[in-house]
């Protein structure tokens, strides 16, 4: 894969996504050569245009010749647990493009608007090569906030409908977004959206990076320009203490959200070990709490979970 293998790359990907045995030995591989490529995360809610929006993205990053990696996350049902996966349909004119790689990711029941293996397939695209990364989350609500970890450069896609803008603060999306968008602008109450949006920006405490509240026509390649720039300034700004400054605590957080994938991980594997203790709680002999006590009191129970890495 680092020597430029797409199929290498797309097989890494599915043992990732397939969360197998190996994956924390992979990425500690592939660790090393990340933290190059731009990393663009978009967001908002249901219906925003997001996939359009990346769309014309894609194009005008591969106009100015960089090379580009996009996850695209689709929620999962949570009856089938299938995912349609058709954001590669959406961007099929970048399809054949060999200096474009499109990764659909199924939510698997995740919450928090990225699949669980979002970040470690944006690390081997990073690894890979790939310039820029565009990360499209599946709509938002008022928690599912994970991007904000995850993307250099945050954009949030509303549109003119999208309501009372309280509640956009409610979600929390003000103190994500490094630009925002009014999609859809050709639609009644776009300015008014754009002017109540700028309004409750200037309410937050005075910030080095002024937040942009831009109106797109994605759909029709409206406004697009005015994105890609505001996206540089932001890349640009970023290279100064910023991004010095929050990496400790992200690397903080990626440990600790590892180190808890890899245990549950080896928890489920172990299980089949532990039926009796399962059954008992399944008749109600012991509540699930003391149960959990009794595994973290068994020594040979937590070693048989820590070495369980076949």
């Amino acid at each position: 894969m680092l020597r430029g293998d797409r199929v290498a790359l797309a097989k890494l990907i599915s043992r990732i996504e397939n969360n197998a045995s190996d994956v924390a030995s992979i990425m500690a591989a592939i660790y090393p050569h990340v933290g190059r490529a731009k990393t663009i995360g978009v967001t908002g809610p249901p219906g925003a245009g997001k996939s359009t929006l990346v769309d014309r993205l894609v194009e005008r990053s591969r106009k100015r010749g960089d090379s580009v990696g996009v996850v695209a996350v689709d929620p999962s049902s949570p009856f089938s647990g299938g995912a349609i996966l058709g954001d590669r349909i959406r961007m099929q004119d970048h399809c054949l493009d060999p200096e474009v790689f499109i990764r659909s990711l199924s939510t698997r029941g995740r919450r928090g608007g990225l699949a669980r293996a979002s970040r470690q397939v944006a690390h081997l695209l990073d690894a890979f090569g790939k310039d820029t990364i565009f990360i499209e989350t599946v709509g938002v609500g008022q928690t599912e906030l994970d991007i904000m970890e995850l993307a250099r450069t945050v954009i949030v896609v509303l549109v003119p409908e999208a309501g009372d803008t309280v509640q956009v603060m409610k979600a929390g999306l003000l103190e994500i977004a490094h630009v925002f968008i009014v999609n859809k602008a050709d639609r009644d109450g776009a300015m008014r959206m754009q002017t109540e949006l700028e309004m409750m920006l200037q309410l937050h405490p005075e910030a080095a990076w002024t937040v942009p509240v831009l109106l797109t026509e994605a759909a029709n390649d409206q406004g697009i320009d005015a994105v890609m720039e505001a996206v540089e300034r932001h890349g640009t700004f970023q290279t100064s203490d910023t991004v010095t400054q929050h990496a400790p605590d992200h690397r903080v957080h990626e440990f600790l959200e590892v180190l808890g994938e890899e245990l549950r991980a080896r928890v489920d594997r172990v299980g089949t070990h532990r039926q009796d203790l399962i059954e008992r709680v399944r008749r109600g002999d012991i509540d699930p709490y003391s149960a959990a006590l009794e595994i973290l009191q068994d020594q040979r129970a937590l070693t048989e979970i820590l070495g369980a890495d076949e």
